[in-house]
C-alpha cells in the first residue's frame, strides 16, 4: 500500500492502539481480522510523553514494527501525533511553560496518560522552548517513521482544543508568553496604531504594551473579554496547529496529506474554518449515540427517551448537521474525514451505552456519508482496556473476532468500493441556501449568559426545519461573503444576528443587490462589533436598506406556562404572552410561533409580512435584484421545541417564496453525492413506518442500483424506491 494505490479507494478503517497499548500479539491478530473484513487502513496513535521520555532519547520501535505488519496486510496507516501529552522532563527544563489560569493559578496537570482528553491542556506552546521542543520531537519522529511508504495521512492534533474548564477548572492561557503574542496580534491588525484600537474599541490604552485581557470569574461583554478569547481560538491554537502542519510538510519526503480533526464541529462559530485553513483538511469525530439532542427539545420532555425520538435524533442531530458544519468549513474539494467514528457502545467509567446493532452502524454509515464524508475511520478495533473507558467504543467485544455490527460495516465497506471515486471524493452540490455563520457575532454573545444557547439553538432549528423538508442546506462563514462560490447561493439566513457589523451588513447588501434573497432575524445589529449598543436599536445599514425603524423589542413567554429556555423574571412585565405572528401581504394566510423575544418595527405598509397583535413584526424588501427578510423573532426553535405544523407551513413558505424547494415530493429526504457519469442518492426515512415511494428521476440515467439490494427498474424515468423505517438507502444512477 501507498499513496498512489490508497487514493483509487474509499478510506474505510480503524484505530488499532494507543498507550497504554494491548499486546503487540493481539494487535497484529485484530490487524489481520480487520484486512480480512475489507478494511484498508488502520491508525495509530503516538504519544510524545512515552516516545521521548528523555530529552533527545527517542523509541519508535513499536509504530515500526506495526506499520511493517500493515504493510505485509497491504493496509495504510493513519499516524496521529499527541503532543499535549507532554514529557515529565519538559515541565522541568521549562516550568514556565505551564499554563496560566485566569485565576492567576498555573496549571498543575501534567498529563501522566492518554486519558483524560490526549493529555489536554497541555503546556504553552507559546513558550519558545516549549515549541522548539515540540518542533524538534515532530522532526525526529516524522523523519524516522516517513520512510515507511504505506503511511498515507498524518494527523497533527487528534481533537484539537485543550478543554480546560473541564480538566483544569479555568480558562487559559494567561501566561507572560500568551500575552505578549496576542499584543503582538492587536499591534498587527491596528496597523500599530493605539489610536485606531482605542477609537474603535472605545477606550483610553496609552500603548499595547498596556493592554491586558479581562480576567472576570464570569466573561463581560467587552472587547477585552471576547477579542482575547477569538484570539486564543483562532491565533493561539492555529499559530500550534500551523506549526505542527509545517513540521510535517517539511519532513516529509513522500509529501503525504496533513489534517487534524475536531471532537465535533463549534457550532455557530467560525474557527473551524480557521483550522481548516490551517492544514490540508479538517475532519471530526463522530459519536452519535454520546447524547441525544438538546434539554429543550420536545423529545426531552418526556420521562424516558423513546426509541424513535433517540434514533432519528442520533441521525440528523449526531451526524447529519455536524458533518455538514465540518464540510462546509473545509476547502471546496478537500477531503472529508469522519476520523473517529463510533464503533461500539459508549463506556465512561461504570456507565455503558448501549451497542450498536447492525441496523445503527447501516444508518449511522450512510447517513454520514450522504452529508458528505469521504473516509471512516472507527474508534476502536478491540474493547477499550483503559478504565474510563473500560470495555467500550469498539468493532469487536473483549473476546472474540466478530460481531453482528462489524460484519455490516464489512458488507457496506465491500459496495463501497465498487464505487470508489463517487464515495471518496467531495462531491455533495453545493446548496440553494447558506445559513451565516458570524464569528464576531458567536463571540459576543458567549460572553452573555442566555445568549449563546439560544443562538445555537435557534441556527439548529433552521437547520433541522431544513433537514425536515429535504432541503440541504449549507454553512457560509461571514468573512466569505465576497467569494464568488457565495454568489450562487438563492438565499442566505442569519440567525440571531445580535451583533453585526457594517461590513458584514454590506456584504449582506451587495448579495441581495446581486440576486439573492437575505433572511434576517430580529436584533439585528442591536450591537456593533465591539458590544456597543447601536443607536435605533439595529445595524444602520440594515435600517437603512429596509426603511425600517425598531418600534419595540420585548421577551416573549413561551407555550402553556413551560420554561425551557426563559430567563427568570425581575419583576411583572417583562415579558408578552406565548402566540404566533400573522402573515399578511407575501406571507398571507401563514402563521409563525414567537420564540425567545419579539421585534416589531414602523416600516412601508406594502412591506410588511408578518404581524404580532397588529403591528409590523415582519418585513420583505426588494433590494436590487434580490430580497431582503427581516423576522423579528427566533423561528428556528419551531422545528425542535413546541413543534406544530402551522409554523413549519409557515417556514415553509418563506423558503418557496424564495425559490427553495425539496426536490422530492413525499415523506423520503434526499441527499445526493455527484460524478459525471455517477450520483449517488440517499433516501432517508425519517418516519415510523416502511415507504414506498416513486421517484422522478433526471434525463440520461441508463441505471440505479441500490449500494446493498441490487438492480432497479427505470420505467418511464422512474424508479419505486423503498426504505424502512429509520433507514437509509443508497441508489447509485449510471449515465
Amino acid at each position: 500500500m501507498n499513496q498512489e494505490q490508497f487514493s483509487t479507494r474509499f478510506p474505510l478503517g480503524t484505530h488499532i492502539c494507543r498507550e497504554p497499548m494491548p499486546s503487540m500479539r493481539e494487535m497484529k491478530h485484530d490487524m489481520e481480522v480487520m484486512k480480512e473484513k475489507g478494511f484498508n487502513f488502520i491508525k495509530l496513535q503516538e504519544h510524545w510523553q512515552l516516545d521521548e521520555p528523555r530529552e533527545g532519547q527517542y523509541n519508535f520501535s513499536k509504530y515500526h514494527e506495526l506499520i511493517e505488519h500493515a504493510q505485509m496486510l497491504d493496509m495504510g496507516i493513519y499516524l496521529g501525533i499527541t503532543c499535549e501529552q507532554a514529557p515529565n522532563w519538559l515541565y522541568e527544563k521549562y516550568p514556565d511553560c505551564r499554563r496560566e489560569l485566569h485565576d492567576g493559578r498555573k496549571a498543575a496537570f501534567q498529563a501522566q496518560s492518554t486519558l483524560h482528553a490526549d493529555g489536554k491542556p497541555g503546556p504553552c506552546f507559546d513558550h519558545p522552548g516549549a515549541m522548539a521542543a515540540q518542533l524538534k520531537f515532530m522532526e525526529a519522529l516524522i523523519t524516522e517513521l516517513s520512510v515507511h511508504e504505506n503511511i498515507v495521512v498524518w494527523n497533527v492534533w487528534q481533537e484539537i482544543g485543550y478543554w480546560p474548564e473541564m480538566l483544569v477548572n479555568g480558562r487559559i492561557c494567561y501566561c507572560e508568553n500568551t500575552i505578549r503574542v496576542y499584543r503582538e496580534w492587536l499591534t498587527e491588525i491596528y496597523n500599530q496604531d493605539i489610536n485606531s484600537l482605542n477609537t474603535h474599541w472605545n477606550v483610553n490604552y496609552p500603548s499595547f504594551e498596556d493592554i491586558v485581557p479581562d480576567r472576570c470569574e464570569r466573561p463581560v461583554c467587552i472587547p477585552q473579554t471576547y477579542y482575547y478569547k477569538y484570539f486564543i481560538d483562532h491565533i493561539h491554537t492555529g499559530r500550534n496547529l500551523k506549526a505542527r502542519y509545517q513540521a510535517i510538510v517539511a519532513n516529509d519526503p513522500l509529501k503525504r496529506p496533513v489534517f487534524a480533526h475536531k471532537g465535533g464541529p463549534e457550532i455557530g462559530s467560525g474557527v473551524d474554518w480557521t483550522y481548516a485553513g490551517c492544514v490540508d483538511f479538517l475532519g471530526s469525530s463522530n459519536y452519535p449515540a454520546w447524547g441525544c439532542g438538546h434539554s429543550w427539545d420536545d423529545h426531552r420532555q418526556k420521562k424516558r427517551l423513546e426509541r424513535h425520538d433517540a434514533l432519528l435524533t442520533e441521525m440528523w442531530d449526531g451526524l447529519a448537521f455536524k458533518m455538514d458544519y465540518i464540510r462546509c468549513a473545509n476547502r471546496e474539494k478537500a477531503p472529508i474525514w469522519a476520523a473517529e467514528f463510533q464503533g461500539g457502545p459508549i463506556s465512561t467509567d461504570f456507565h455503558l451505552g448501549r451497542t450498536p446493532s447492525a441496523a445503527d452502524m447501516r444508518r449511522w454509515m450512510l447517513t454520514t456519508l450522504g452529508a458528505g464524508a469521504t473516509a471512516i475511520a472507527f474508534w476502536v478495533t478491540r474493547a477499550e482496556i483503559m478504565a474510563p473507558e473500560t470495555n467500550g467504543f469498539s468493532l469487536l467485544d473483549s473476546e472474540g473476532d466478530t460481531t453482528e455490527r462489524l460484519e455490516e460495516i464489512a458488507e457496506i465497506g465491500v459496495r463501497l468500493q465498487t464505487y470508489a471515486k463517487l464515495f471518496h471524493t467531495n462531491n455533495k452540490p453545493q446548496a440553494k441556501i447558506g445559513i451565516l455563520i458570524n464569528e464576531w457575532n458567536y463571540q459576543l454573545l458567549r460572553t452573555m449568559p442566555f445568549a449563546p444557547e439560544a443562538y445555537i439553538y435557534d441556527l439548529r432549528g433552521w437547520y433541522k426545519a431544513l433537514w425536515d423538508m429535504g432541503i440541504p442546506c449549507d454553512f457560509v462563514e461571514s468573512s466569505r461573503l465576497k467569494e464568488e462560490r457565495t454568489k450562487n447561493y438563492k438565499l442566505l439566513l442569519a440567525p440571531m444576528p445580535l451583533s453585526m457589523s457594517h461590513q458584514v451588513a454590506r456584504d449582506l447588501f451587495d448579495y441581495a443587490s446581486n440576486g439573492g434573497a437575505v433572511v434576517l432575524e430580529g436584533g439585528c445589529g442591536r450591537l456593533n462589533e465591539v458590544a456597543m449598543a447601536v443607536r435605533g436599536q439595529m445595524n444602520s445599514e440594515i435600517k437603512e436598506a429596509l426603511q425600517v425603524k425598531v418600534d419595540r423589542f420585548a421577551l416573549v413567554r413561551e407555550p402553556a406556562e413551560e420554561d425551557r429556555w426563559s430567563q427568570e423574571e425581575r419583576t411583572w412585565g417583562e415579558y408578552e404572552e406565548a402566540g404566533f405572528t400573522q402573515g399578511t401581504g407575501i406571507l398571507k394566510g401563514t402563521s409563525i410561533k414567537a420564540n425567545v423575544f419579539i421585534e416589531t418595527y414602523q416600516c412601508a405598509p406594502e412591506d410588511v409580512c408578518l404581524t404580532w397583535q397588529g403591528n409590523p413584526c415582519g418585513i420583505v424588501k426588494e433590494i436590487g435584484k434580490g430580497k431582503m427578510w427581516l423576522l423579528g423573532t427566533c423561528v428556528g426553535p419551531n422545528a425542535t421545541a413546541y413543534k406544530e405544523e402551522v409554523s413549519l407551513s409557515g417556514i415553509k413558505q418563506i423558503l418557496n417564496n424564495n425559490g427553495i424547494f425539496s426536490s422530492h415530493v413525499g415523506r423520503l429526504l434526499i441527499q445526493k453525492r455527484i460524478l459525471s457519469e455517477q450520483e449517488a442518492w440517499f433516501f432517508t426515512n425519517p418516519t415510523t413506518e416502511r415507504v414506498t415511494e416513486e421517484v422522478v428521476l433526471p434525463e440520461g440515467f441508463t441505471s440505479a442500483k441500490t449500494l446493498l439490494e441490487g438492480e432497479l427498474l427505470i420505467k418511464e424515468g422512474k424508479i419505486n424506491v423503498s426504505v424502512e423505517s429509520l433507514d437509509v438507502s443508497v441508489v447509485v444512477l449510471e449515465r
